[in-house]
């Protein structure tokens, strides 16, 4: 893994820690009521997305068990369709797919 790579993982885990943050004692009714901490961890999601497709596609290769494209598709739809996104689904994402990413992605840095 280059150096590059090594940042742009680095930082992803560091924006999956501020989505843990900011829905510390949350639940789906909570969050769904929470416009700010939605936007918030919106915008967490969009800067995952990002952050996943600066990543070198040769490394995307090697690590193909990780759902790169998944993760910037869920990018675009937070991004350009924000006010037709369903919170349940988000939520869904926040607590079943982000711990998984994070697993993944403290393994790759091993």
């Amino acid at each position: 893994m280059n150096n590059r790579d090594y940042q742009i993982i680095s930082k992803i885990l560091q924006e999956i820690n501020v989505i843990e943050v900011l829905i510390t004692g949350f639940d789906l009714e909570r969050f769904a009521a929470d416009e700010r901490t939605k936007r918030a961890v919106c915008m967490t999601l969009i800067n995952i997305g990002e952050l996943t497709k600066s990543l070198n596609e040769d490394f995307r290769q090697a690590y193909n068990h990780i759902p790169w494209k998944a993760i910037a598709g869920m990018r675009d739809i937070t991004a350009h369709k924000y006010q037709t996104l369903k919170m349940g689904d988000v939520w869904i994402t926040l607590e079943d797919d982000i711990p998984k990413l994070k697993t993944l992605l403290n393994e790759v840095l091993k």
